[in-house]
């Protein structure tokens, strides 16, 4: 228990974590755990039974439920907080007076946005009608921001009117729409100081402690008006200042800290109230974390880790909730309308549930997508972007959205692409490589030939049967033709998994088809042979989920010796000691990848893969 503590996990979940016999945590879950506590995006990969989903839910469940912990101990006594007075009391910037995408920390003082494409703003909760002020920005990444002073009459879109004055990170000056070159560009680890002199009516700034030189002069219709902390971010991240700690470069010539404005020169904002607290009104239908899974399996699976992870956490209890096709969706909705947490399932039946407002995603704060490869290669690229554009940036109480994608590996394309879009400077946690192999893992490749290998030609139809592509073509024994070659690779190769499983002795090993219809006809083939040497279960997504629960049931008692499946259906399956003979674990895979000019490609072959145990 006192792995997990010393990475920051709750007491609660620890103590559920080593009844589950996890003294340690894996490498994944000491790499990842701690930059999502952090509240970071983070990308992982790792292999089968590593702990992969501990590395994700164990933080999930605990910043879900202090989040709900927050809330329930606001609503029994943080009246102040609805009237929004304790917040204007002090020096912070305003969460009622700020972009649709601008979060601000808990301190008040650190701001961020998210948005890519879109400017969002914020400004004080108090301001100075006369003297001379001085405030400290620093940036924390290399966002686009603009920093400066505004009255209340601005926009949030600083010094693109006649109301307030900004300082760019590209080294401009703006004001009532004119960008102007001005000082020096700043980014990441930058301090940007802040003048305001009202008395002689001048803005100017600096950089690290360097004075850039007069801006501006305020005009004479603002003199009468009190001016506020600004700025405006795009995909950006700054921390302000305003003299409660010690500054970084401390102002000279008279100017002070906007924290000790004299009460007769400091004003409140205005805008005040609860517009903003009272968006995060809970939903029952709104849950705090969403999961989703390619598969039934694997989507049961994760539910059943949550449950066993949240096993002590109380006060308030989490609730958690499948949602998967294939099964009546009245229990489903009946769970969503007492409330939910945590939602894990799969595309179809989520989307399902979205588009007819039955699942609610304004109070999402955690987006996971697990096996993120499997989802794409099912085609779900358009669900996922549809649904991160639904789900806010920005939570009601501030929060930003943390994205966490887990992949076979982070160097597909495809996920690289799908990373760059919907997360935020994420974390790489890769514990495989681009062309990892796990250690343990031995490949033997066969390659097949029918040109040599003429055992084709002898078979009839005693074969496993084929995908029919070519029932129309005439491949006669004896031809040459390209059609002809690849009928007679397909057939071979159901005839090498045969005389592998007879050569080996294998006791028990899940097989792998390229689609649906090659599990259907190796277990109909293995159905035909007599005895328990060829007992085998499919797994695929035709099959009914009481099916296939079962199925997968009946492989890990070892009441059959073959799990016949796609890659999809069985990704991430957890199964534990499959025997090859007494010593190795072995994974029988059936490719059925051709290319007709090159029957020596690799593609065109059967493999199998063992694990020493």
């Amino acid at each position: 228990m006192a792995a997990f503590g010393e990475m920051g996990v709750m007491s609660e979940i620890a103590q559920a974590v080593e009844e589950m016999d996890w003294l340690l945590p894996t490498d994944i879950q000491a790499e990842s755990i701690p930059l999502i506590l952090g509240g970071g995006d983070v990308l992982m990969a790792a292999e089968t039974g590593s702990g992969k989903t501990g590395a994700f839910s164990i933080p999930v469940i605990q910043i879900v439920y202090e989040t709900l912990k927050d809330h329930q101990e606001g609503k029994k006594g943080k009246a102040a907080v609805k009237t929004g007075s304790s917040v204007m009391n002090k020096w912070q910037m305003n969460p009622y007076d700020r972009g649709s995408a601008f979060a601000i920390g808990s301190d008040g003082l650190c701001c961020q946005s998210r948005e890519m494409k879109e400017w969002h703003g914020c400004r004080s909760t108090r301001g100075v009608s006369k003297g001379k002020y001085y405030y400290e920005v620093s940036c924390h990444d290399q966002g686009l921001c603009r920093v400066g002073w505004s009255t209340l009459q601005a926009s949030l879109d600083l010094g693109t009117d006649k109301f307030g004055f900004g300082f760019g990170g590209t080294g401009k000056k703006s004001h009532n729409k004119q960008f102007d070159n001005y000082g020096e560009e700043f980014t990441m680890h930058d301090t940007i100081g802040c003048y305001l002199d009202i008395d002689s009516s001048r803005v100017k700034f600096s950089k690290n402690g360097k004075d850039l030189g007069h801006a501006f002069d305020l005009p004479a219709h603002l003199k009468n008006q009190a001016c506020f902390a600004a700025c405006v971010l795009k995909n950006a991240e700054l921390k302000f200042n305003f003299g409660e700690e010690e500054f970084k470069f401390p102002p000279k010539d008279g100017f002070v800290a906007l924290c000790k404005a004299p009460d007769g020169h400091a004003v409140k904002s205005q805008n005040a109230g609860s517009a903003q607290v009272s968006q995060a009104k809970n939903m029952p239908n709104a849950p705090k974390a969403l999961i989703i899974e390619p598969s039934r399996e694997l989507a049961e699976q994760t539910l059943n880790n949550v449950k066993q992870f949240k096993k002590y956490v109380d006060s308030p209890k989490l609730r958690e909730l499948l949602i998967i096709g294939g099964v009546a969706a009245k229990e489903q909705l009946a769970t969503l309308e007492n409330g939910v947490d945590i939602v894990v399932g799969t595309p179809g039946r989520i989307d399902d549930l979205i588009s007819t407002g039955k699942l609610n995603l304004s109070q999402v704060r955690f987006l996971v997508l697990d096996e993120a490869d499997g989802l794409l290669s099912q085609g779900y690229l358009d669900f996922i972007n549809r649904i991160h554009q639904q789900i806010p940036q920005i939570t009601s109480d501030g929060k930003r959205l943390q994205v966490i994608v887990c992949s076979a590996t982070l160097h597909s394309f495809d996920v690289k692409k799908l990373s760059e879009k919907i997360m935020h400077f994420p974390t790489w946690v890769d514990l495989k490589g681009e062309d990892s192999v796990p250690e343990t893992v031995h490949h033997v490749v066969v390659p097949v030939n029918p040109k040599k290998d003429k055992l084709w030609e002898r078979l009839g139809n005693k074969h496993v049967r084929t995908d029919g592509v070519h029932d129309k073509d005439n491949t006669r024994p004896g031809g040459i033709s390209p059609e002809t070659m690849s009928e007679a690779i397909k057939i071979l190769k159901g005839e090498y998994i045969v005389r592998a499983i007879k050569e080996h002795n294998m006791d028990q090993a899940i097989i792998f088809c390229r689609t649906k219809l090659d599990c259907d006809n190796l277990e109909q083939y293995f159905c035909t042979r007599k005895g328990h040497q060829f007992s085998c279960v499919c797994l695929h997504s035709d099959r009914k989920p009481q099916e296939r629960k079962q199925n997968l049931e009946r492989f890990k008692k070892n009441e059959v010796r073959f799990l016949i499946c796609t890659d999809v259906a069985a990704r991430g399956i957890d199964i534990h000691g499959v025997p090859y003979g007494e010593l190795v674990s072995c994974y029988l895979l059936l490719s059925f990848c051709i290319r007709l000019n090159s029957h020596h490609d690799i593609c065109s072959s059967f493999s199998y893969q063992c694990n020493p145990s």
